[in-house]
């Protein structure tokens, strides 16, 4: 107990150091703005922010990603009470009444209910991972290998159960970033594996080069097809804000309820924010007395989601600290930072220095409840102001945002091949999100595949085949076959029960039959089993030692593609009727085309001026070249955010981090980058 109570201590001091504190304050600047700007969602931030932390320590590098991830849901919050559009996915449920409460006068009211129960809820699920500890801790020493290697498929499988009826492709996606992260140098025997003779993938492919390329490609694109500011209507008057404060306090047990629920539906893998907050919802709607009052701008609705959205964090980290099963795509990335940080979660995150990281561990709790305190008392000073910045046009977001994906993707290894590896994983990003198969598991796998295929060889390296009937493996099993079974027998039940009422005609038009589509489906399916067969093809040369993870994973999921294939080009596949594809929604198609072809066009261009010019050149070049012909914005913005952007790479890059970029092909005379 005194040793907890020493970790504990240890983390706030940690997180007041000079340059701890700092690095917090800069990821809060970063996700003041990711949250209230619709169109950059936080794990884009987070992918595109992880190049960063590679020279930071780990307190240093967590209070920076955590800073900027605590603070997302609540700024998000602002633009979905104003405008009705959520900032972040995880506060898409605060706009039914939230805004409903802004269009009758009363947004000062709702912003400060919703900062304030914000708040509540991030101190309150932070608690609860200081009161994890000693209850996940033996927990977490019995486990063994084979226990930890089932653990990894375990929260790959809960997030791909969360696919809907994709749950197939989802599993799938899973398997396919397990075997990505075989790509490179055997760890144990030194064999080669899927290299093609290419020295840069002797270390696998890069966590943050995938990670940035599978989010803000995408995201980027949405964000060009979408082509307006972010909110039309102005900002009116914010009175009222110290009443919903007010409301927080007198609806006190509606606010610890639904934190409660934030945190301990989080600890559930795959159960992230956007899934609690309208299980908070409901559940703020079945316990007031006065149901009617929800949707038409009742203070409960904006309570109980302000509230768990917060809590979430604290729940998500539990899992993902104490056994390595991220509960969402934030956590996930994370785990990317833990692997780039050399920290291995599990035991050692949950025993006291020097046997363990547990003053790291009590950082994060730290972490976020500072960040959350400065946060609310920032949104509500500047409250107005902050509201404002949702008019600032996506035109001249979208240069910033690619000159950061191209700079991180470099930034990682200082490797050039990484910018391509940007693309490519942007490309394969956006047609996975087009054919509704889900990119998270493939992240995941990624990320989980280095230490899932050392537990697997430690398992059978310790006990043989036999760590196969060990009962820890086969609860973990259990567990994870229910989780992917559940949602398609949960599916057919309410498909063989259905009746033709009002909610079953609407759940029924939210699919639809696309034979374009599905054909592209099928030939994307097909690609998939061929590679998968190439790839066991190729690993029968490897060795038991090097193919054994590659064949345990590589089997099942080339039998499962090949099942995915046969049901698309059967034409059995649904997709998600077109005018629930959110962005861009309500354009005409060949519109959404266009203006999809075009940033294709620019994203590549930029990739060719840096490779032709160098970054220096590049950077204000392309960034002038977008905003006059694709933005069409005037010269004195123009130069101002070109320069602005020249300085950052300048000053930080350059001058800051010493990164040795690569020599341009048609070198500029008097302008060089070393």
């Amino acid at each position: 107990m005194f040793e907890m109570l020493t970790s504990f201590v240890s983390g706030f001091y940690q997180v007041f150091a000079p340059s701890t504190f700092g690095l917090m304050c800069v990821g809060l600047f970063i996700g003041f703005i990711v949250g209230i700007l619709p169109g950059l969602g936080g794990p884009t931030a987070m992918a595109l922010m992880l190049p960063f932390i590679f020279k930071m320590t780990p307190v240093e590098a967590f209070a920076f990603l955590l800073g900027m991830t605590a603070v997302t849901a609540t700024t998000g919050d602002i633009t979905s009470v104003l405008f009705g559009v959520p900032g972040e996915p995880t506060t898409a449920s605060t706009i039914v009444d939230g805004h409903a409460m802004a269009k009758r006068g009363e947004a000062g009211r709702a912003l400060g209910a919703v900062l304030m129960s914000s708040l509540f809820g991030a101190i309150f699920g932070a608690v609860c991972i200081v009161l994890a500890v000693p209850i996940v801790r033996p927990l977490v020493l019995t486990f063994g290998s084979p226990e930890f290697f089932m653990l990894a498929l375990l929260g790959i499988s809960f997030v791909a159960a969360l696919s809907g009826e994709a749950v197939l492709k989802g599993v799938i996606s899973g398997a396919l970033g397990l075997m990505l992260a075989t790509i490179g140098l055997d760890p144990i025997s030194g064999i080669q594996r899927y290299t093609f003779g290419q020295l840069f993938l002797w270390d696998g492919v890069g966590l943050v080069p995938v990670t940035i390329g599978f989010y803000a490609i995408p995201e980027t694109i949405e964000l060009a097809v979408l082509g307006t500011s972010i909110a039309q209507d102005k900002v009116e008057e914010l009175g009222g804000v110290m009443q919903g404060v007010k409301d927080t306090f007198t609806h006190w047990w509606l606010v610890l309820r639904c934190s409660a629920i934030g945190t301990f539906t989080a600890i559930i893998p795959g159960m992230g924010a956007a899934t609690t907050q309208w299980v908070a919802y409901a559940h703020a709607v079945q316990s007031s007395p006065k149901k009617e009052r929800f949707g038409k701008g009742a203070i409960e609705g904006v309570l109980g989601p302000g509230a768990a959205n917060n809590s979430t964090l604290g729940g998500s980290l539990i899992t993902t600290i104490a056994f390595g099963v991220p509960a969402s795509v934030i956590m996930a990335i994370l785990l990317g930072g833990f692997i780039i940080q050399g920290i291995v979660p599990g035991p050692d995150m949950l025993l006291p220095p020097p046997k363990g990281k547990l003053d790291v561990t009590f950082s994060f709790v730290w972490v976020i409840i500072i960040s959350n305190i400065i946060t609310v008392a920032v949104c509500f000073l500047f409250l107005k102001p902050l509201a404002k910045i949702t008019q600032i046009r996506g035109s001249l977001i979208i240069p910033l945002i690619l000159i950061l994906i191209y700079l991180g993707a470099f930034a990682e290894k200082n490797a050039f091949e990484d910018m391509l590896v940007v693309l490519g994983f942007g490309a394969l990003g956006w047609v996975l999100e087009k054919l509704e198969w889900p990119r998270p598991p493939l992240l995941l796998g990624l990320v989980l595949g280095p230490l899932a295929e050392n537990r697997l060889f430690l398992a059978t390296d310790n006990y043989g085949w036999a760590w196969i009937w060990r009962p820890g493996v086969l609860l973990i099993f259990t567990i994870t076959l229910l989780g992917v079974l559940y949602p398609v027998v949960k599916d057919r039940v309410k498909r063989k029960s259905k009746r033709e009422t009002a909610a079953d005609v609407a759940l029924a038009n939210a699919t639809v039959a696309d034979p374009g589509r599905a054909k592209t489906a099928a030939i994307f399916s097909f690609i998939v089993v061929v590679l998968l067969g190439l790839a066991l093809w190729q690993s029968r040369n490897f060795g038991y030692r090097a193919g054994l993870f590659p064949w345990v994973i590589g089997i099942p999921a080339l039998a499962l593609t090949i099942v995915q294939f046969l049901m698309d080009a059967s034409g059995k596949t649904r997709f998600k009727a077109p005018d629930d594809s959110g962005v861009g929604a309500e354009l005409p198609r060949e519109v959404v085309k266009q203006r999809t072809v075009s940033i294709g066009i620019w994203t590549v261009g930029f990739f060719v001026a840096i490779w032709l010019f160098g970054f220096a050149v590049a950077v204000p070049l392309a960034t002038i070249l977008y905003l006059k012909i694709a933005g069409r914005e005037k010269w004195p913005i123009t130069i101002a955010i070109a320069f602005g952007a020249w300085l950052f790479f300048f000053v930080l890059f350059e001058r800051g981090l010493h990164v040795p970029f690569p020599d341009p092909v048609i070198p500029i005379p008097y302008i060089t980058t070393s």
